[in-house]
């Protein structure tokens, strides 16, 4: 039996969340809505989620001693990581010394950090399928990577970094030293370290949302949710849809990977698993252990959103992952580089036919950062990401 105690109360249970971005608010949200005290903690004061949690801290999640210090103090229940970076050793020792539950284990935050442990783990521990790899130090590590093992068209990408930054397609030797200098300059750390992949040949990606949750019996089971495609420009995701349609055998393979990569990484929660199809063949790409950007899709879609799927895995409910209707996200950029802007067209972003949108509250805007979403829902998916699409364009950001 789950109990839940009243927030700011003796009993509370008590969520820290390590981010609170876009992804990380609807989250706190999700928790909120069952009872839940969420404590939001981000690198910058006025984050996201910091905006709607009862509790909000600012520090640098990448020094061991502040983050140490802060779940000390606050001995929340659990500690859920939302980004990547994060001094993962310290939360391995928190937990060993039972000061923290981290989701779904600080094992998995470790190794999902950056990307080089989950390739690893993937390909050379499970067996699982994956392009061709290495990771490079140094220009000329990469050159020779390529000359010697990948071969070109190629991606390279920071071994830490999020939502494309840093990455880049290269197609011939000319490619290379500008590809090494933007995969510095994404990078999440002060780390050269990079990965270079094989360009796999697909017909299309998806992310398969798989959660880790206890079923009636009381054990933890997997579930997961219709396919979602999307579509991206330099790695970072503009548009999503659901359901992605797949033949039976290539849905099949998709869940025999993601159920044993999910199944290693262990604990509670929800895992967005991405993958790579061409006709029945797919193969892993990476993993986060907590709710994907490209899931956005599933406030319209699912009766449970990805975001109440999580918030209900790791408190031990019971979740549905139904889908309700075919729907679409289409994203929202910043489009210029200001503080405090204001939005412009979001009563013609509504009139669009069944559209929803959300604005972000991000305090400081940059052209191609992600200030909100527009989402759609129709009887076909065709339709839903044109009303998406559309709505985005109506909304626009500007500096006051």
């Amino acid at each position: 039996m789950t109990t839940i105690g009243t927030p700011l109360s003796p009993r509370a249970t008590k969520v820290m969340l390590l981010g609170s971005g876009e992804l990380g608010r609807e989250v706190l949200i999700a928790l909120q809505r069952l009872g839940v005290e969420t404590i939001a903690v981000d690198r910058y004061d006025n984050a996201p989620g910091q905006q709607v949690a009862h509790h909000a801290r600012t520090i640098a999640m990448t020094d061991p001693d502040q983050l140490r210090g802060l779940i000390e103090a606050e001995r929340p229940d659990l500690v859920v990581p939302e980004i990547e970076a994060i001094a993962t050793p310290a939360l391995e020792a928190l937990e060993a010394e039972g000061v923290a539950t981290v989701i779904p284990t600080a094992r998995a935050a470790r190794l999902t950090m950056d990307r080089e442990g989950i390739r690893r783990l993937a390909a050379e521990t499970l067996g699982l399928p994956t392009s061709p790899y290495r990771f490079c130090d140094s220009l000329d590590e990469l050159q020779a990577a390529i000359d010697d093992a990948v071969g070109y068209p190629c991606v390279v990408k920071p071994v830490m970094s999020s939502s494309g930054k840093g990455q880049s397609k290269i197609d011939s030797p000319e490619d290379v030293a500008p590809a090494w200098e933007y995969a510095m300059s994404g990078s999440r750390v002060s780390n050269t370290r990079i990965i270079v992949e094989g360009f796999v040949d697909f017909d299309y990606e998806i992310t398969l949302l798989t959660v880790r949750a206890r079923g009636t019996s009381g054990e933890i089971e997997t579930q997961f949710c219709e396919p979602i495609g999307h579509r991206q420009v330099s790695g970072d995701y503009v548009e999503s849809w659901q359901p992605h349609p797949m033949p039976a055998t290539a849905l099949d393979r998709a869940r025999q990977i993601a159920t044993a990569v999910t199944q290693d990484l262990g604990g509670q929660g929800i895992f967005g698993v991405e993958l790579f199809v061409k006709n029945d063949d797919v193969w892993f790409s990476e993993v986060s252990p907590r709710p994907h950007d490209t899931g956005m899709v599933t406030i319209v879609t699912q009766w449970q959103n990805e975001f109440e799927l999580h918030a209900r895995a790791i408190l031990g409910l019971p979740v549905d992952t139904t889908l309700k209707s075919p729907g679409a996200s289409a994203v929202i950029y910043g489009g210029v580089d200001a503080k405090g802007v204001v939005f412009d067209g979001v009563d013609q972003a509504l009139a669009v036919p069944h559209s929803d949108i959300r604005l972000f509250g991000k305090p400081e805007s940059f052209v191609t950062r992600r200030m909100g979403v527009a989402l759609a829902y129709a009887d076909d998916v065709d339709t839903a990401r044109r009303n998406a699409t559309e709505a985005a364009s109506r909304v626009t950001p500007r500096a006051v």
